[in-house]
């Protein structure tokens, strides 16, 4: 079947003004595919740790400390339980100095004594956790299919430059943001429409890939369409009531071959 591309642009070049804090946007109203009447996003918005870099690189770490890597997800589980934690009840810390916090709680519940030195290179780890062998390739697909690609990460800057860019990602993306611009982490809603305010777009022209389910119902809550890469223990979350990703598959370049099959 044919694609009347005569529809199509005339979806894709209709404006609209939307107003975000206040602050009223000329921006691309919502394209549709004229197939289904659904968005059409143009910008993929990344997670970046998990998602992008592996943290299982990390587990070494916390082997030598406990005696069980298994410890790096008890860690990393509550590194996010407490970033949402901290959001809710109306404080900020920046997500390494939280997660230098959480390994030493883990130390005191374990009873492993965690020196100054641990903490330390918990957060050089942090800084440099290589990206997954899959990443690249799912980048370039997508860039290449003609999309905008962006990251949206709990991490803060470092004056000595992002773990994306010292996984060597960066040159895929157009633009890094972090939650540290507005304080509260993923998935406060702020930290997402932080994203369409600067890049002066509806959150319905965006598309939020991840693989934590958390995050792309935080995304999918302000108007993003989502996508989930099913990463070692994360799933999507069955749930009627609940949005369901538009894509999701095992790993970044398959995921990035099914988007572009629905909105190339």
């Amino acid at each position: 079947m044919k694609r009347d591309f005569k529809l199509r642009d005339a979806a894709l070049n209709t404006r609209k003004v939307i107003s975000i804090r206040g602050r009223n946007y000329s921006v691309a109203a919502r394209s549709n595919d004229y197939r289904t009447g659904a968005p059409v996003p143009s910008i993929i918005v990344f997670d970046v740790n998990e998602t992008l870099i592996d943290i299982e690189s990390i587990a070494p770490f916390f082997e030598k400390l406990f005696g069980d890597r298994r410890i790096l997800r008890e860690w990393f589980n509550q590194l996010v339980l407490y970033s949402n934690t901290i959001t809710l009840a109306g404080y900020y810390e920046t997500f390494f100095t939280l997660g230098q916090g959480v390994l030493k709680m883990l130390g005191t519940i374990y009873g492993i004594a965690i020196t100054p030195a641990d903490v330390e290179q918990l957060r050089t780890l942090m800084l440099s956790m290589p990206a997954h062998r899959d990443a690249p390739e799912g980048l370039r697909l997508l860039k290449e299919a003609g999309f905008r690609l962006m990251t949206l990460t709990n991490s803060p800057p470092d004056a000595n430059g992002s773990p994306l860019e010292r996984a060597g990602l960066a040159h895929f993306i157009e633009q890094q943001f972090s939650v540290d611009s507005v304080r509260r982490f993923k998935p406060a809603p702020e930290v997402y429409q932080l994203v369409a305010e600067l890049l002066k777009v509806s959150p319905s022209e965006m598309c939020l890939v991840a693989a934590h389910t958390w995050d792309t119902i935080g995304a999918q809550s302000v108007g993003f369409s989502a996508a989930l890469v099913t990463r070692t223990g994360n799933a999507a979350l069955p749930i009627g009531g609940l949005p369901q990703p538009q894509a999701v598959a095992p790993d970044l370049t398959e995921l990035a071959k099914r988007l572009i099959a629905l909105w190339r």
